[in-house]
């Protein structure tokens, strides 16, 4: 008999859990609340347009993200735009720096000759902050913030503003001066501390439920799943040897299931596991919003490249950190860039009206393109709740519960990384397989 397995949660770490659950042979049941897989990275739909609760970047890093895809039958190469590591800025607006598709750490290397932007003492700094980085093996004997670890390596003011600053907000959705160093050193090292495609940039060109989620679901059904979305589970209770699960619908009665992979936020999975166990490791998290402005501009309306860098600057109003060129990664959205605010708690206070005029104004002035002050439609979204707070010395929860056949999947839970996509997929895997090695 199959060993029949629920996963609570279709974000990426559930969908993980479930496609390596699955490809064991078990039989497993995916449930969501929502009625779009992806969770906090997912799909959509503004103006008929299908598009993303947050535009993302993937890295080259992601091994394990990129696996499944493969799995679950997509294509890499045409749903994803491979460009190699690059900080580029807007003409006059800050540093221009792009890795040649050398091996590594070559490329870094003729990168910062050719980077223009940075002065002497810049890409000096640079050296020796990576110099050193390598010569710990990226490993801290006590975590400390980002903003103290650059202090302690003498980064130039510049090379903060536009390097390492972007970088940290980008990869731990936290400002360094309250991100955990040792954390960030951990995204270096399996970027620009390993091969050289590691620290490629990938882009999608699909929306992110169709990236990975929505074919994980077809792949659970293929082999003898079930997914049910928009369906509620309400509690879990013990029942004999496994586990029931209650659901919010009275249209649906409660299910048995041998196990459960709870793969939800970290409310929903604090209030799953309440009544049966302590949940104090699910409880010292706070959260940091990732807000997505998406601008629509005739089609004939085009950047230079498919994504710049922004310097953000409150005090002006530039809250920007990255534009995307939609209309390059996708033919069908001309003439859409998408503006992403990571860790954006300052700017959403405006309200949408003001921050959307902000952005456009931006745009216009530092790609000196005055019809970008004037798009023909916006629409804000911020994902209150995008990741936790990557704090130094944060402790995190193992997968492992005190419930004997009840397993978490979450970026939130203990890793080496931030909340990533990659982050939660590793998550569920790991998940996964601890529950295929029980049989």
């Amino acid at each position: 008999m199959a060993i029949h397995t629920a996963v609570i949660g279709s974000g990426w770490a559930g969908c993980a859990a479930a496609v390596t659950l699955a490809a064991g042979g078990q039989q497993v049941t995916l449930i969501d609340a929502a009625r779009t897989p992806g969770g906090r990275a997912r799909q959509v739909m503004i103006h008929d347009q299908a598009l993303d609760n947050g535009q993302h970047i993937l890295l080259g890093a992601y091994r394990e993200s990129l696996r499944l895809m493969q799995v679950v039958g997509i294509d890499l190469a045409s749903s994803l735009l491979r460009m190699p590591l690059q900080m580029r800025y807007p003409p006059g607006c800050g540093m221009d720096f792009v890795a040649p598709r050398l091996p590594a750490p070559l490329h870094l290397i003729v990168a910062l000759w050719r980077a223009t932007g940075l002065i002497r003492a810049d890409k000096l700094a640079l050296m020796r902050f990576t110099s050193a980085a390598r010569w710990m093996d990226w490993q801290l004997d006590t975590d400390c913030s980002v903003t103290e670890l650059l202090e302690r390596f003498e980064q130039t003011e510049r090379l903060v503003q536009l390097m390492w600053r972007p970088l940290c907000i980008a990869a731990l959705n936290t400002p360094p001066e309250r991100a955990s160093a040792q954390v960030f050193l951990n995204v270096l090292k399996d970027s620009l501390g390993a091969r050289r495609a590691a620290s490629d940039m990938l882009l999608p060109r699909c929306d992110l439920s169709t990236l990975f989620p929505k074919q994980a679901a077809q792949f659970v059904l293929r082999h003898d799943g079930k997914v049910m979305m928009g369906v509620r589970a309400h509690a879990i209770g013990k029942c004999n040897d496994g586990w029931k699960i209650s659901f919010a619908s009275d249209q649906h009665d409660d299910a048995k299931f041998d196990h459960v992979v709870i793969a939800t936020d970290i409310d929903a999975a604090r209030a799953l596991m309440k009544p049966h166990t302590d949940v104090t490791a699910l409880s010292n998290f706070t959260h940091e919003p990732i807000t997505t402005c998406y601008l629509q501009y005739p089609p004939d309306c085009q950047l230079d490249l498919p994504f710049y860098a922004l310097v953000d600057d409150p005090s002006v109003q530039h809250w920007g950190q990255f534009v995307f060129d939609r209309g390059q990664l996708n033919a069908d959205q001309a003439g859409l860039l998408a503006v992403v605010i990571s860790a954006s708690s300052l700017a959403i206070e405006t309200g949408h009206a003001e921050l959307t005029t902000a952005l456009a104004t931006q745009l216009a002035d530092v790609l000196k393109r005055p019809d970008l002050a004037t798009p023909l439609w916006t629409k804000v979204i911020t994902e209150k709740r995008a990741t936790f707070s990557c704090t130094p010395g944060l402790p995190r929860p193992s997968i492992l519960t005190a419930l004997q056949g009840v397993i978490l999947a979450g970026d939130y839970t203990a890793s080496p990384y931030p909340a990533t996509l990659e982050s939660a997929v590793r998550s569920g895997i790991a998940a996964a397989r601890l529950l295929l090695e029980l049989h």
